[in-house]
């Protein structure tokens, strides 16, 4: 290591999204490694709407290595982190830091410490895949600050899936798919890309959180639990999904809604199936998830061919996909009825995101919303219930673009001169 001082800090900033399962994992072969049973396949979202922004930083006068998330201070001392610490270390490149005149040579990264600042726009833990967007952007960062490039395509999925399984997927934008692989190294378990987020740009997500409580049974565990304990499970992965990736694959690749909505039902149906199979059974959905669903079939049954598609992750909160902004609008309305804010919410705090599509479905207040009539599928004189405040808040949002890394300053998270978060500096 070459340098004048020992002062002297080096830093970069990425953002990396988050991305949502259509074909679900579930199931590891391989615990440590994190390898699936199953192949799965994402759709990345928008990540002005749902993504970790991470600042990694590396300096000779760091004691330890630290990391700070959403403000607090977290151990970095699990297996997953040491994992993906480790694999990105060992592959560190030599690195001309022209800001501080040093050079880091590649061997300086096994001794240098690393501070750390991550921060998710979305709730953590609560079933909206905020791991993966943490360990890509961590990863990507990572790679980013030692210069490493991939000696192979998907090497870096490989690392963050270390980290967190989804993560690997959160390294690619549009259409992702996870290669389960058969080797035991977990070498070919990777992640590629089947189309970017321009492929299907019409399509809309939208997402009803549900609660953003921390999920009372982690994946990890729930997992575990499934693979030991559930029947349905196995069939599901050897039987059901390699059936279903086919399909999916070529309902993405020809922008075939209604087959993309059929599958992504059925396997989030299935998934959640598996969990109640599982001894002693979890549940993930609660009681408004199954509100939600009733809503969406009786709409799709109505029409005659799917309008919605719809799922859920390890929580309660619901995933939404519409073809296209019209549709996108009568899904909203219908949502606003059914599930209206309670009295204490604004407009604005109700629906964020892509709020646009209020406007072209002329709501601009509360009072918009108290005006909404009941749904046409809803048969003339029958009784049914409305739920108001169950839901937080919803976010309109679209397929997006993978990880970038920010040339301004101005997005870290870690104090330039100090190397520890801005709160706290």
């Amino acid at each position: 290591m070459e340098a004048d001082s020992q002062n002297w800090i080096l830093m970069v900033t990425a953002r990396a999204p988050t991305n949502i399962a259509v074909i679900k994992y579930w199931g590891k072969r391989d615990e440590k490694l994190i390898l699936p049973i199953n192949d799965s396949i994402s759709v990345t979202l928008d990540p002005e709407h749902l993504s970790a922004t991470t600042t990694v930083a590396v300096s000779p006068s760091f004691t330890s290595d630290r990391m700070w998330l959403n403000g607090k201070e977290v151990s970095l001392a699990s297996e997953r982190y040491q994992n993906c610490l480790r694999e990105i270390r060992s592959r560190g490149k030599d690195v001309v830091d022209e800001k501080n005149g040093n050079i880091i040579k590649k061997e300086d990264w096994q001794k240098l410490h690393l501070h750390i600042a991550s921060h998710n726009n979305f709730p953590t833990a609560a079933g909206l895949a905020s791991s993966a967007a943490g360990f890509a952007c961590l990863v990507y960062g990572l790679a980013k600050l030692m210069d490493i490039e991939e000696r192979y395509q998907g090497e870096l999925s490989a690392i963050a899936r270390q980290g967190s399984g989804s993560a690997c997927r959160s390294l690619y934008g549009g259409f992702v798919k996870w290669i389960m692989g058969k080797e035991k190294d977990g070498s070919d378990s990777v992640a590629v890309q089947l189309a970017n987020e321009k492929h299907w740009e019409e399509l809309v997500v939208l997402v009803a959180v549900v609660s953003s409580r921390q999920k009372e049974t982690s994946s990890t565990t729930g997992m575990r639990e499934s693979v030991e304990t559930s029947e349905l499970i196995h069939h599901r992965s050897q039987e059901v999904v390699p059936k279903r990736i086919v399909k999916m694959e070529e309902a993405i690749a020809k922008h075939d809604f209604q087959s993309f909505a059929r599958i992504a039902c059925a396997d989030s149906n299935q998934f959640h199936a598996v969990c109640l199979d599982t001894s002693p059974p979890i549940f993930y959905m609660n009681d408004t998830s199954h509100r939600i669903i009733n809503s969406l079939e009786r709409w799709n049954r109505f029409e005659g061919t799917p309008q919605v598609a719809y799922t859920f992750d390890a929580g309660p909160n619901a995933v939404m996909f519409v073809p296209n902004r019209k549709v996108a609008g009568c899904l909203l309305k219908r949502l606003l009825y059914y599930f209206p804010p309670d009295s204490s919410k604004s407009l604005s705090s109700y629906v964020i995101g892509d709020t646009s599509i209020l406007g072209e479905i002329g709501l601009k207040s509360m009072v918009d919303i108290e005006s909404l009539t009941a749904p046409p599928e809803l048969q003339k004189g029958s009784s049914h219930s409305t739920y108001p405040g169950v839901i937080d808040y919803f976010i309109c949002t679209r397929p997006g673009k993978g990880p970038i890394l920010f040339r301004n300053e101005d997005q870290a998270l870690l104090n330039p001169k100090t190397g520890f978060p801005l709160e706290s500096s």
